[in-house]
């Protein structure tokens, strides 16, 4: 059995953002691979079904992403998982836009979502797939200042960046596949680039 997480905030009003990109990841496989997904509790909306021949529970917790550790460690224990055997998606502010990076474990790299999975799970020792947002600019500069940063990722995106970030969603999705039949490091080869 495999968790396949992908990070967002809940609610309507933040579909179209940048934080939702992992979201985004869930719905395509859900969709491709006639994995419905439901909400049946508070923390999560999940699909059970096979991708790449394996058993799979496809996930977007229905906390906010700073808070996602509490749903996905729930699952973790609900469905007996290793860590190894979660596999997270999410936005990556410190990537171009549109670029894809798969990793074998880590950091959770400033990402408040990732570092609440990393807390709540006791391990940071899981595969995850980064997906390029880009980071805001301030007069031609990339900007680190934080309610710059909040108001950027919480914010639709434009059509060119969706068409952008729809491709960079496929290619993550086919990631998630790859490393399901072949293995991380097959996907980091095919997708790290």
């Amino acid at each position: 059995m495999n968790l396949i997480v992908g990070l967002g905030n809940p609610g309507s009003q933040y579909a179209r953002s940048r934080h939702n990109v992992g979201f985004w990841c869930v719905n395509r496989l859900g969709r491709a691979h006639g994995i419905p997904l439901s909400t049946h509790g508070r923390l999560a909306t999940t699909g059970r079904g096979e991708l790449a021949g394996r058993e799979v529970v496809l996930v977007k917790p229905r906390t906010f992403v700073n808070l996602s550790g509490r749903a996905v460690a729930a699952l973790v224990r609900r469905y007996d998982v290793a860590p190894s055997d979660l596999l997270v998606v999410y936005d990556d502010l410190d990537l171009p836009l549109g670029r894809v990076r798969v990793r074998p474990s880590g950091s959770h790299g400033g990402h408040r979502g990732m570092k609440s999975i990393v807390e709540a799970v006791g391990s940071r020792e899981f595969p995850r797939i980064r997906i390029g947002i880009g980071r805001p600019q301030v007069a031609g500069e990339p900007t680190y200042e934080p309610d710059e940063v909040a108001g950027y990722v919480l914010s639709p995106v434009t059509a060119g960046e969706r068409r952008v970030l729809d491709e960079a969603v496929a290619h993550a999705a086919e990631a998630v596949l790859v490393i399901l039949a072949e293995g991380v490091d097959a996907a980091m080869s095919r997708f790290n680039r």
